[in-house]
């Protein structure tokens, strides 16, 4: 099952002739969950080959215009578009004002349902079948998220040989055994799955942090995450205007991603002032080694994990 992860924005304040304003997309399974939600996000998506028709949900970190003045043009396109499947949009305290504001006094007529969420305390803010959306409070200048992706666990792997060797035949009962039930067999044989069945296998995890400082609950959301994605919006030099302003700097992000023992960090919202990246990958690769600065159109492909 694939789960891939596509930066279609990585400019921090303001956009550059090679980045646009912070957006995240992850595709999975037909689904596209965007985090953030900057300003020219649909021509991103364009340039992506992302598509404006399939289930989606927007997921906004704070009310800062470069992380969410996107939404109306990204809901004028998809009505052009003739969009009918609702769409979902998370966000603090303000989002409904702000999205009721744009129904008002834009002229466009909206041709699918919106479904607008906001959120009042950090935890559990979205459950599908497969996965889960937590929230917890960053440390910005505005109230601000920061949000973690988490894939439910999935069932073990199936043992068909061990099946077999206890006499449960193909069909059903080997259904019922890999999703966690116990069978009876006609001869009063009860078999549990753990004897067919290996340990479930771990789901992945993305951790988004938005615009932030670095703190303890940034740690604790990412724990273990296969990506966490952090602000990275000055240098270390400039760790005083950082803090002033709300942002992390390189070594801030990479001591976030030790402690919290992820598996790759990718630094974003990346001020205009840096015409390259070597400076703060540099800086960020003296205290986390699997580090990279986002690029616009990166794509990051995440595989299943397998526990033997």
């Amino acid at each position: 099952m694939s789960l891939q992860v596509i930066f279609l924005g990585t400019a921090g304040s303001v956009p550059t002739p090679s980045r646009s304003l912070p957006a995240i997309a992850i595709q999975r399974k037909g689904e596209l969950i965007l985090f953030d939600c900057g300003e020219g996000v649909q021509r991103q998506m364009v340039k992506a080959g992302l598509g404006f028709n399939k289930k989606m949900k927007v997921f906004i970190t704070h009310m800062h215009g470069d992380h969410m003045l996107g939404l109306p043009g990204l809901i004028q396109t998809m009505s052009l578009l003739d969009r009918i499947r609702k769409l979902e949009i998370y966000g603090p305290t303000g989002l409904e004002d702000f999205v009721e504001a744009i129904e008002k006094t834009v002229q466009f007529t909206l041709t699918f349902p919106l479904q607008i969420v906001e959120i009042k305390r950090g935890g559990l803010v979205c459950e599908e079948k497969e996965y889960e959306i937590y929230a917890t409070w960053a440390d910005h200048m505005a109230p601000a998220f920061a949000y973690s992706l988490v894939e439910k666990p999935r069932p073990g792997k199936f043992y068909p040989e061990k099946a077999k060797a206890l006499g449960v035949p193909e069909g059903v009962l080997w259904s019922k055994l890999q999703h966690g039930s116990a069978i009876k067999l006609p001869n009063e044989r009860v078999v549990e799955p753990e004897e067919v069945v290996g340990p479930p296998r771990p789901g992945r995890k993305i951790a988004y942090t938005g615009d932030s400082r670095s703190t303890k609950s940034l740690v604790k959301l990412a724990k273990n995450a296969d990506l966490l994605i952090h602000d990275c919006t000055f240098d270390d030099e400039l760790a005083e205007r950082a803090t002033e302003d709300g942002h992390s700097t390189p070594s801030q992000a990479a001591k976030t991603a030790k402690k919290a023992k992820v598996k790759r960090l990718i630094l974003t919202h990346i001020s205009a002032r840096y015409k390259t990246p070597d400076l703060l990958l540099n800086q960020a690769r003296k205290a986390f080694v699997n580090v990279d600065v986002a690029e616009d159109f990166m794509k990051i492909d995440l595989p299943l994990l397998d526990v033997k």
